[in-house]
């Protein structure tokens, strides 16, 4: 059930509950809102001081939350969905098979699925995933994340090193990954 706190103006949250988590953390969530998860023995008397202090992010991220709300998501049928997600596989087993050409790196398989909150990952066993919506952008967008995505199984974190195996391939990097972030709507 909502909870609601004064920041300026009344603002809904929703507590969870974890039994992983070690600190009090917030985030947006694209159809929830703003989400305060607490580790399982931590008291909810501290949510509402530490809502206080991060009170100016939380307002920015939630006003930013409604501006993309107003915008529509891309919506597909199921049909559209396969043939979407077939035409993704196609597209990005050959741009992995493309940028490899430079990197040489292992992996094991390519999928696509239909993911919520991210454009693509790598996991520790050398699987690289990623949104079939891809296909859905500009192929400079789709191209950085096929090179984000390889240059994990090489650098599984965000460290300089990792950023700069990516502007090998990428050396704008830095602005097309920020410009990636006005098409957050389509993932959701």
């Amino acid at each position: 059930m909502p909870q609601q706190l004064l920041l300026g103006k009344p603002v809904e949250y929703i507590i969870r509950r974890s039994l992983r988590a070690r600190h009090l953390r917030i985030s947006i969530d694209w159809e929830k809102g703003l989400i305060v998860t607490l580790p399982i023995r931590m008291e909810e008397l501290q949510i509402e001081p530490f809502l206080v202090q991060k009170a100016s992010w939380i307002l920015k991220h939630l006003q930013k939350r409604a501006t993309l709300l107003q915008k529509t998501p891309i919506r597909v049928s199921k049909q559209e969905y396969f043939k979407l997600k077939t035409d993704a596989i196609q597209l990005l087993t050959e741009q992995v098979g493309f940028f490899n050409r430079f990197y040489k790196f292992t992996y094991n398989k390519i999928s696509v699925r239909n993911q919520k909150t991210i454009w693509g990952s790598c996991t520790r066993s050398g699987n690289l995933q990623f949104n079939y919506k891809l296909i859905l952008l500009p192929r400079k967008y789709l191209n950085y994340v096929v090179v984000h995505e390889l240059c994990h199984l090489q650098e599984h974190n965000h460290s300089p090193k990792f950023w700069t195996l990516v502007s090998k391939m990428i050396p704008d990097h830095k602005l097309i990954r920020k410009e990636l972030r006005k098409f957050i709507m389509l993932v959701s």
